[in-house]
């Protein structure tokens, strides 16, 4: 039975993990609908927020109200993962697909696990290592080629671009705060007053009365509403959270690619944008960096050096 439970387990955890980066990778499906009814960045972006604040904080009062209590001295982590890290990167992002589209976009998001490695060297002192710096390269050169560098079509806006990647850094600020808030609260916690704290941050400046009255006058903006912040937030955090307890977090990181992936499918399929061949392989090695980052540093160097004797003995036989 236990063997049974394991290996349900082992089919079931990345399912869900593939589930997540599906829904995820849908948001921008709902965001350029809202965008399309009126709506600007900041407002989707508080639309998303509130919703799911609301939803989480309904569960947390059924099941677990113990799980709203949380100390005041551990505020400016959840301003860091709400208001730094939620609130800035939603808005550069959704602004980001505005100005580039979709697909671009996706990609320069999840250049946000390179932005970890540097942030994680400058605050928590983690050593820059050969193989993590040589991930930082190679994305890098990656996203030269996705916003179209050295191809003589440079059709980008250079602010969305600056846009991308700032919402990459506003999602590895998650990592970084989330790393010291789940050390003294349970997931659901962290995502509700992270939600909670960005939705309050960025109502001021969002016209409020605008989004409500869209909702009210529109019974197809509010379904798209209601599943931006369900579909496409609640339930792939559900999902992704559940799954990652039970695998490994690398393997998990790199099977959640694929939600650039559909982002970059619903671009091209549904939004008609155009990727040229250069733009494909800056998406290859985006994803190359993102596999080379997550490999356990001994296993990636025993194995070169596993290779570098093999080729080095044939070299010697051969002479």
């Amino acid at each position: 039975m236990r063997l049974a439970m394991k290996l349900d387990w082992r089919i079931v955890a990345p399912l869900l993990i593939v589930i997540a980066g599906i829904l995820w990778g849908v948001i921008g499906f709902f965001s350029t609908a809202l965008s399309s009814a009126g709506l600007e960045p900041v407002q989707i972006t508080v639309v998303r927020c509130t919703i799911a604040a609301c939803f989480l904080g309904i569960v947390l009062a059924i099941f677990k109200p113990h799980a709203f209590k949380i100390h005041l001295r551990h505020i400016w982590v959840f301003l860091g993962t709400g208001v730094l890290s939620i609130a800035f990167y939603n808005v550069c992002y959704f602004a980001c697909i505005e100005l580039c589209g979709l697909s671009f976009a996706a990609i320069l998001l999840y250049t946000a696990p390179c932005f970890v490695v540097l942030l994680s060297a400058f605050f928590f002192k983690e050593k820059l290592t050969a193989h993590r710096f040589g991930s930082l390269v190679l994305a890098f050169l990656g996203c030269l080629l996705v916003v179209g560098v050295g191809s003589g079509n440079f059709g980008l806006s250079g602010f969305g671009i600056l846009l991308g990647l700032a919402s990459g850094i506003g999602y590895a600020f998650y990592s970084l705060f989330a790393r010291v808030a789940l050390k003294h609260y349970e997931p659901l916690t962290v995502m509700f007053y992270t939600f909670v704290c960005a939705a309050l941050a960025l109502i001021p400046f969002s016209h409020p009365a605008a989004i409500v009255d869209l909702a009210l006058n529109s019974s197809t903006s509010l379904v798209i509403m209601l599943a931006l912040s369900l579909v496409s937030t609640v339930l792939p955090f559900v999902c992704y959270t559940t799954g990652l307890a039970h695998m490994e977090t690398g393997k998990a990181s790199i099977m959640a690619f694929i939600e650039p992936m559909v982002s970059l499918l619903i671009g091209v399929l549904v939004f008609g944008e155009v990727l040229t061949l250069l733009n494909v392989f800056g998406v290859v090695m985006i994803l190359c960096a993102v596999i080379l980052l997550n490999l356990p540093e001994k296993k990636f160097f025993s194995g070169a050096q596993a290779k570098f004797r093999k080729v080095r003995i044939f070299a010697e036989i051969k002479h």
